[in-house]
């Protein structure tokens, strides 16, 4: 019974010195990898909001340049805005 105690000893001696460093580097690595991921993850998801509003912002005005001219008008410049004149 003794001899199987020493020889766990042994085994539980050898994983904590040897094997413990490259488990926890592994992990920092792990955990740097995930972080980078997570980034990477967030500027895409902020892309890809900016260029839905972009788009949408776009097809807004194209659809009230299409209105306006369906109803016999003509866009006019203004200041900031885009005006439908009816003639």
């Amino acid at each position: 019974m003794t001899d199987l105690n020493k020889s766990d000893n042994k085994n539980i001696d050898a994983n904590t010195d040897g094997n413990a460093n490259p488990s926890l580097a592994r992990q920092e690595i792990n955990r740097q990898q995930v972080s980078i991921k997570a980034w990477s993850q967030k500027l895409l998801v902020v892309l890809l909001c900016v260029a839905s509003f972009y788009g949408g912002w776009k097809s807004y005005e194209s659809n009230m340049v299409n209105e306006c001219s369906a109803n016999g008008g003509q866009m006019v410049a203004g200041d900031r805005t885009m005006m439908c004149q009816l003639s």
